[in-house]
């Protein structure tokens, strides 16, 4: 595969391989041993075209060992792609800014899975193009298994025809309460004013009403409604429908993969089935793709066309750094 003057393509055991030709994830290493970051920077910068046309056909791009090392090296290597930043307003996790345009990845505590999603669904102009960035590589476990989203909504198709079609016709609602402070002890533990950046109400809700979103305020809470959304989005980069909502699990019962602040249910107010959800869960654990970070590594996502989650960290440290893009 030509792959520029800087640019090789390397081979992982993880990786999957599709009759199509995608290969995911895509993984680039440096063609040179002893290359610097300011080259990098420039091979990004000069082969940008082919980077985007290889993250369009394949959904996720790998980098390793290139010499990036800080979060601010990660910060430059972001900014010579030139992808607008795409802010966290609404988001629903616990995250701290680092320097520029990078922050944290979800702050919950590290021993939690978190479940499959597209980042940020629920909003109507979600990030297209996700970073992650290792600056700690883990002892054991914390991956962060990616997964093709055409593949789930193929799959379920087949499995559930009916729930899908029901899907595709009535899309899904969120519903979330959010209290006055952050509980980073969830994975959705942002506080409203965190998510929405003010501690003013009024404000509040119009911003959140700006992202499709009513609030129903309580004492020392909110209700977040949002919805009905589509929940099976056509992809025009690709040209396939992909699975794109946050329905990755069951969301009822003894095993809901969600906390006790969190509903997800059909925009007609149906309930979601718990078999399906329980099937669904069943194939993105078959499909999924989980490498292990090492030191360096930079994951290029396409939002649109593939779901992330976390894997529980076995053995400390772990520090995985987020940037997400328009």
């Amino acid at each position: 595969m030509a792959t520029g003057r800087l640019f090789r393509e390397i081979q992982l055991p993880e990786q999957k391989s599709y009759d199509d030709g995608i290969i995911f994830p895509l993984v680039l290493s440096p063609n040179t041993a002893q290359v610097k970051l300011c080259a990098f920077k420039e091979a990004i910068r000069d082969h940008k075209p082919w980077l985007e046309s290889l993250l369009q056909k394949n959904g996720a791009i790998l980098f390793r060992d290139f010499p990036v090392i800080s979060p601010s090296d990660f910060n430059d290597v972001v900014e010579a792609f030139g992808f607008p930043e795409s802010l966290y307003v609404g988001g629903r996790a616990s995250r701290t800014k680092v320097i520029g345009r990078i922050y944290t990845a979800n702050e919950c505590p590290p021993e939690m899975r978190i479940p499959f999603h597209h980042e940020m669904t629920y909003v109507p102009d979600c990030p297209s193009k996700l970073f992650f960035f290792c600056e700690e590589e883990p002892g054991s476990g914390g991956e962060t298994p990616i997964v093709l989203s055409h593949i789930i909504y193929e799959k379920m198709k087949e499995t559930h025809p009916d729930f899908v079609s029901r899907l595709e016709e009535h899309g899904v609602t969120y519903i979330m309460m959010m209290s006055n402070e952050d509980h980073p002890s969830s994975f959705t533990g942002t506080s409203w004013k965190s998510a929405y950046m003010t501690d003013d109400k009024k404000v509040a809700q119009q911003r959140a009403a700006k992202l499709g979103t009513k609030l129903e305020w309580t004492e020392n809470a909110v209700k977040t409604i949002t919805g009905p959304l589509p929940a099976i989005r056509f992809d025009k980069g690709s040209e396939r429908k992909t699975w794109f909502n946050n329905l990755t699990g069951p969301v009822n019962g003894e095993d809901k993969i969600y906390d006790k602040d969190i509903f997800i249910e059909l925009g007609n107010g149906e309930v979601v089935p718990d078999e399906a959800m329980r099937d669904c869960l069943r194939i993105l654990e078959e499909e999924c793709v989980s490498i292990p970070w090492k030191n360096g590594d930079i994951m290029l996502v396409n939002n649109l066309m593939v779901l992330h989650s976390r894997m529980p960290l076995l053995k400390p440290p772990r520090r995985i750094l987020a940037s997400l893009c328009k």
